[in-house]
Formats: structure tokens, C-alpha cells, sequence
């Protein structure tokens, strides 16, 4: 098999997703939203791609279904498995690729991802990837950070900052709703989409920028290659934290997500 020609960017996401273990709080109540968005019911076999600590795998073993997750970051797999066991649950976690995933074909009842799969550099290998592990009349559901928003805005300000690899899509095309059905295309049927809302709780906008920058991986980026350059960190960190103050409204930043679920043809 020829290498992969992003097996250096996924190397470094590898790394660098593992400081995300604290953002973990504020994405746990989107994961019970795209749960009950996908119809998760018990006996589903689920997958989970791109699961990080596993919220959404747990909220979706925790209605009963056998629920797997899958993700790049050993550090986060770590969580995930703790995370399980505290909640005294029973879910297989996998270190692997949503490009190439290690699991039979049709295996899955549902798949699922939240915020994830969105990064894979190839959108047509993931999709080609959940599809073929998902059984036909099987659903797939995803939630993705529309553009237009608090974090779609805030990935295109990173990117001005900090360029993205050449030849990787940019993840915010996920948010859009015409992408998603022209990269799903006639694959599926019955594609509906939800909008929801994450609250994160932030005293300032300068509070909130510093735990990003500690906790995403692309804020981190940023400020690793502009350390030496004081007068264009000052610059980006001027410009987020105007962002910030946009979505930021009684001590809680507002994050609009949105949610997509459709049938396997």
C-alpha cells in the first residue's frame, strides 16, 4: 500500500489533540443532542469516529447500545477508557484513522462523530469509510461547526495566522449544509439537520482565549509559530478576543453546532 501523503499531519494531530482533554466539558451536552438526534436506541451497534474522551460514545452506550469510539489521540483514548469505567460501562476504544477504519463492512447499526471526522484531510475517504462500516438503512449523524458562527469564525481567523496543510479540505466546509449533501450525495436519503447551542462559562473573553489556547490544538499552533514575532501574537490574540466579545454574553460564550442525520441507502 502506497504511504499515506498526510501521514505527517496526522502524526502531529496525533500529538497535538491530546491537550483537548479539557474542552471535554462543554462537549458533553452536545454529544446528548446528536445522541438523541441519531435515534440511538438500545442494541444499536454504534461506532463513534473521531470520539475523543468519548462523550458521545458514552451517551450512547448509556441508552444501551454497543457503542465503540475511535480516534487518533492516545491521550484521549485514555480519558475515554477512564471515563467509561467510572460510569461502570462496557465500550472497546480504538487508536485509528477515520480514513481507514478497522472494522468490517456493514458492522454498524449507526456512526457517528462529534466535531471529528470534520479534520480528516480527505472528506471523500471518510465519508467512503463511515459508509462502508455502516449497514444499508443504517444511519449516520455528525455534528460540525457551521461557518458563519462563533467557531466556524474563530478557525478562519487561525487559519489567517497559521495556514493549513496543503491539500487538506478546511473542516468548516462540514458546517455547511449544501457541502454535506453534495459530499454524501446519493449515498443517502432523508438528510435532516438540527441546529444546537453549547454554552461554555467564561468571566472574559481573554479567560476563554487562554483556555483555548492551552486546549486546541490549532490555537496552540498559532502561538507556537508566532512566539518570536510578539507584535503579530498581540495582533491575533487582539482580534480573538473581539470575536470572543461577540458571543459572549452573561458569562457564557454561545457556540452554535450543527447536528446532520441521514439513511444509508
Amino acid at each position: 500500500m502506497a504511504e499515506d501523503p498526510f501521514s505527517g499531519f496526522k502524526a502531529a494531530q496525533r500529538e497535538s489533540w491530546g491537550l483537548f482533554l479539557p474542552v471535554e466539558t462543554f462537549t458533553t451536552p452536545p454529544a446528548a443532542v446528536l445522541v438523541r438526534h441519531a435515534g440511538i436506541q438500545a442494541g444499536d451497534r454504534v461506532l463513534d469516529v473521531g470520539c475523543g474522551t468519548g462523550v458521545a460514545t458514552l451517551s450512547a452506550a448509556a441508552r444501551g447500545a454497543i457503542a465503540k469510539g475511535l480516534d487518533l489521540s492516545p491521550a484521549l483514548l485514555e480519558r475515554a477508557r477512564d471515563n467509561a469505567e467510572l460510569a461502570g460501562l462496557a465500550i472497546e476504544f480504538t487508536e485509528g484513522d477515520v480514513e481507514n477504519l478497522p472494522y468490517r463492512d456493514a458492522e454498524f447499526d449507526v456512526v457517528t462523530s462529534q466535531f471529528g471526522h470534520m479534520f480528516a484531510p480527505r472528506p471523500e475517504r471518510a465519508v467512503s469509510e463511515m459508509l462502508r462500516v455502516l449497514r444499508p438503512g443504517g444511519t449516520l449523524a455528525f455534528s460540525t461547526w457551521p461557518p458563519e458562527m462563533f467557531m466556524g469564525r474563530m478557525f478562519a481567523l487561525v487559519g489567517r495566522y497559521a495556514p493549513p496543510v496543503e491539500g487538506a479540505a478546511p473542516p468548516l466546509l462540514w458546517g455547511r449544509p449544501d457541502t454535506i449533501l453534495e459530499r454524501l450525495g446519493d449515498h443517502v436519503k432523508d438528510v435532516v439537520f438540527e441546529r444546537g447551542l453549547a454554552l461554555t462559562p467564561a468571566l472574559s473573553p481573554q479567560h476563554f482565549r487562554i483556555f483555548m489556547e492551552s486546549s486546541a490544538a490549532p490555537l496552540v499552533k498559532v502561538v507556537e509559530s508566532t512566539k518570536d514575532d510578539p507584535a503579530r501574537l498581540a495582533g491575533f490574540r487582539a482580534e480573538l478576543d473581539s470575536l470572543i466579545s461577540l458571543y459572549l454574553h452573561d458569562n457564557q460564550l454561545h457556540q452554535h453546532f450543527l447536528c446532520t442525520r441521514a439513511t444509508k441507502v
